[in-house]
């Protein structure tokens, strides 16, 4: 089953290591603002921002105001296409093996 379009934003999204390790933090330590993700990141705030930004567009993290700060949290529920696509993937490469065991056995006999 081809990926849709939205799976290949999801999963574009998270090809890069900084925007991975940025939703990561995310997940481990929850509502974050721009300057503690920075802190973390190894790159500057405006790098970061624009990591946020993806991250957003791809619903991977919701951002809201309060003072002037944003605070991002991670959207878990976004990750679905890729828990199903690693599902999927991993019924396939059983039965691929699977089958290799039995070809096994029959070259033995």
């Amino acid at each position: 089953m081809p990926l849709t379009q939205p799976d290949d934003i999801l999963f574009r999204t998270l090809a890069d290591p900084t925007r991975r390790a940025i939703f990561e933090r995310l997940c481990r330590k929850g509502d974050q603002t721009v300057k503690a993700l920075t802190e973390h990141a190894g790159i500057s705030q405006p790098a970061v921002s624009k990591h946020l930004g993806v991250l957003k567009r791809a619903g991977l993290v919701v951002d809201r105001q309060d003072g002037r700060q944003t605070h991002y949290s991670p959207q878990l529920d976004a990750l679905g296409p890729l828990t199903d696509w690693t599902e999927r993937m991993a019924s396939f490469w059983e039965r691929r093996f699977d089958d290799l065991e039995d070809l096994l056995k029959r070259m033995d006999n």
